[in-house]
């Protein structure tokens, strides 16, 4: 699935509920989230690490949409390699 069409699917499913919670929900969500991802990748099976990375995608999907960003532009500046350097892999000191 592209990201533009994630952040379709996650505005038409969620998109009034997530702006009626608000950003700072929203972060707080996404905070939330990624520990949950944190315990799976440390001490989980590959199931729940899978379950987790959707949670945290969605979450920031979510934001992205509340605060009016297409994620497909902002991934942009990786699509040629390091946004730094414009290796791959990275040359960065």
């Amino acid at each position: 699935m592209e990201l533009g069409h994630l952040q379709r699917v996650i505005e038409d499913t969620y998109g009034e509920r997530d702006r009626g919670r608000g950003t700072p929900a929203t972060v707080a969500w996404i905070a939330e989230e990624v520990g949950e991802l944190a315990q799976a990748v440390r001490k989980g099976t590959h199931e729940e690490r899978v379950h987790e990375f959707s949670d945290v995608l969605a979450w920031v999907v979510s934001l992205a949409n509340q605060t009016g960003v297409d994620l497909d532009a902002a991934m942009e500046r990786y699509a040629h390699g390091c946004p730094k350097c414009a290796s791959v892999p990275c040359a960065c000191p």
